[in-house]
């Protein structure tokens, strides 16, 4: 693996938890940033009883001041990453109306400022030493769009449309950046957020099978591994996209009422 030192950001739960996890069974270096530190020391302890070596930083993702001084403070003693995966997330799932201004603008620090002011600081290096590797983790709201969700499919395009910019911006320096898309995948997030998770539009499971975190890590791993430009899994998405391109109205149509089955059935 080329990757020896790798970043996860939202390190302590969920797809960062598992990727962690995947990359210390791998022989990395893992240095893991998230918010609850009794969490985060838990994973780094998870790693390093399965033979790896981690590095817990606690770090609140929403100040930019914070996360330059963690920044510096990785490069000093750690040195910079091979890799770095923006993969921490929040915000809820909820109608214009529910959300408040406060949200909207967590939902914007977090995933997208985080990535740029993490992305920013070892960036620099990467290109100066012609590698490294950017991970991007989104959603299909990076793509599609549905009723009940508009601040939080707005925070994923912008983290999508800053990935895109750098795979334009980067090529030629030997910093390879990855865009993940993943689909609904079975974290503690949909049972801390309910309301989130009767906004999430009805699909076919066989052809959209919820993930597990492993599948997530694994996807993740893989496409960092082959410097692909763009993961999307399940795959049956990448359809969805490429008509959502050619029919947008089509599209939208059956999302809408896909999101009414859903919150039907969910209450």
């Amino acid at each position: 693996m080329a990757a020896k030192l790798v970043l996860v950001t939202g390190a302590s739960s969920g797809i960062g938890e598992a990727t962690a996890l995947r990359y210390g069974a791998a022989g990395a270096h893992v240095l893991l940033l998230a918010r609850n530190a009794e969490r985060l020391f838990g994973v780094a302890h998870a790693i390093r009883a399965a033979g790896g070596t981690a590095t817990a930083f606690p770090l609140d993702l929403q100040g930019s001041e914070a996360i330059r001084d963690t920044a510096a403070r990785i490069e000093a003693e750690t040195g910079t990453p091979d890799l770095l995966i923006n993969n921490a997330g929040a915000g809820r799932w909820l109608p214009l109306t529910e959300t408040s201004p406060e949200e909207a603008r967590a939902m914007i620090d977090v995933p997208y400022l985080a990535a740029f002011n993490l992305t920013r600081a070892f960036a620099p290096a990467m290109i100066a030493r012609g590698a490294g590797g950017l991970v991007f983790v989104t959603s299909p709201a990076s793509y599609l769009a549905w009723p009940n969700a508009s601040a939080y499919i707005a925070a994923r395009r912008a983290l999508t449309g800053f990935a895109e910019a750098l795979q334009s911006e980067l090529k030629g320096t030997g910093v390879a950046v990855t865009l993940v898309v993943l689909g609904t995948v079975d974290t503690p997030y949909w049972e801390h957020n309910p309301d989130s998770l009767k906004n999430v539009p009805h699909a076919d499971p066989r052809l959209m099978p919820t993930l597990t975190p492993k599948q997530a890590a694994d996807a993740i791993f893989e496409g960092a591994a082959r410097k692909k430009l763009f993961v999307v899994k399940p795959a049956a998405y990448r359809a969805l996209f490429v008509l959502n391109a050619l029919f947008p109205k089509t599209v939208a149509s059956q999302l809408r009422k896909a999101s009414k089955r859903a919150r039907a059935s969910k209450g």
